[in-house]
């Protein structure tokens, strides 16, 4: 990703997405290395550090990072489009700044007392950070810092798929982001070794956690807390070797829903400039997203062939039946359901006689039902 190429998708998403409540446009991985031509991970990064091995913007690929500016300039720009800045995180510290021994800012420890010895297992760019270390707070406190100041307003992490670890290192970068005096919303990214490659099978296995009665099946960072929406290429800038999305378009609409039902962040992944409007409905249907804003309780529960999702909140009632076989299907409308039932994704009525919805193979049919006065 470039800088040019970064705010050419802010545009964009401002002027496309902003109206249906996309509002962070977020710096894709690796921004802090001038060779990085993907976001891919298992490669050794050279990273571009201050003296106490904070990763700053590449200024050749972001030229308004120069002469130490960081990205202030750049989330000046964003503002100014109304959207929040975001960039995305790796948890950790950086290699070479533990190689060094580099000072952490506004702390007695060093890097290499802070972190483990050995690389990440999940990226060669950094070594994991000893959470029980006293100086682990003051890293990340040191990091958020200096992106707060720069006008940062949410932080995308990355490197945080163990379920027993997830919920001590998000407390600790929640504790220092706190600190910095400045909102930050903080959200988990997808697995690294999955997110150009989520097909079916996965999508299906996050479904089926959801039914799990033990919180940490729902909130496991092991799996993403938001969904990547593929766009358009995978990588912004990268060329003719970024990767479409693998899912069927019955899939994306399964995906979506799911996210919006259990009210998880959408997240647009690609290069908005290569998106046609077949995605763009996918993305911005207001039918379907206003059931993230909708209040109510909503509850998952095992259905033959797949899930069903019901929020019933004090004037409407919303359903959706997710099919995970691999053949179309029918359900039966039940008879409690309330009033007059509206299609969300076809944008159509349901008409007033109708006893059953047909559902595609790895497919999703949500309704929208107001109740009888």
């Amino acid at each position: 990703m470039t800088e040019a190429a970064y705010l050419a998708n802010a545009a964009i998403l401002a002027e496309r997405f902003l109206p249906f409540g996309y509002d962070v446009a977020c710096v894709g991985p690796r921004w802090y290395a001038p060779d990085a031509t993907t976001s891919a991970f298992p490669q050794l990064a050279q990273a571009q550090l201050d003296a106490h091995g904070r990763p700053q913007p590449s200024a050749d690929r972001f030229p308004s990072a120069m002469e130490g500016c960081g990205f202030a300039p750049l989330a000046a720009q964003v503002h100014r489009l109304g959207l929040r800045f975001g960039v995305h995180l790796a948890c950790g510290i950086p290699r070479e700044a533990v190689a060094r021994g580099l000072t952490i800012a506004g702390s007695r420890w060093r890097c290499d007392e802070v972190a483990k010895p050995a690389p990440a297992s999940w990226t060669a760019d950094v070594c994991e950070i000893n959470l029980d270390h006293p100086g682990a707070f003051d890293w990340y406190r040191a990091w958020l810092a200096q992106l707060a100041a720069c006008g940062v307003d949410a932080v995308t992490v990355d490197g945080i798929f163990s379920q027993h670890g997830d919920a001590a290192e998000l407390g600790l970068l929640r504790r220092a982001s706190d600190a910095t005096g400045h909102r930050i919303r903080l959200s988990v990214a997808p697995d690294s070794t999955l997110q150009h490659r989520r097909g079916w099978p996965e999508l299906r296995d996050d479904l089926v956690n959801l039914l799990e009665p033990a919180p940490q099946a729902r909130t496991s960072a092991g799996r993403a807390d938001a969904f990547a929406l593929n766009v358009g290429k995978s990588q912004v800038g990268g060329g003719a070797s970024g990767l479409d999305s693998r899912l069927t378009r019955d899939e994306l609409m399964f995906m979506v829903t799911v996210s919006v039902c259990a009210r998880r962040p959408l997240v647009l992944e690609g290069d908005l400039r290569g998106m046609d409007e077949a995605t763009l409905h996918l993305a911005t249907n207001p039918e379907v997203i206003a059931l993230i804003r909708t209040p109510g309780i909503g509850e998952w529960q095992a259905v033959a062939g797949g899930c069903r999702f019901i929020r019933r909140g004090r004037h409407s009632t919303w359903v959706a039946w997710f099919n995970t076989g691999d053949r179309p299907c029918s359900v039966l409308l039940p008879e409690w359901l309330p009033g007059t039932g509206r299609d969300c994704w076809a944008g159509a009525d349901l008409k007033r006689d109708a006893a059953a919805l047909d559902v595609p193979a790895h497919g999703v049919r949500l309704i929208s039902l107001v109740a009888r006065a």
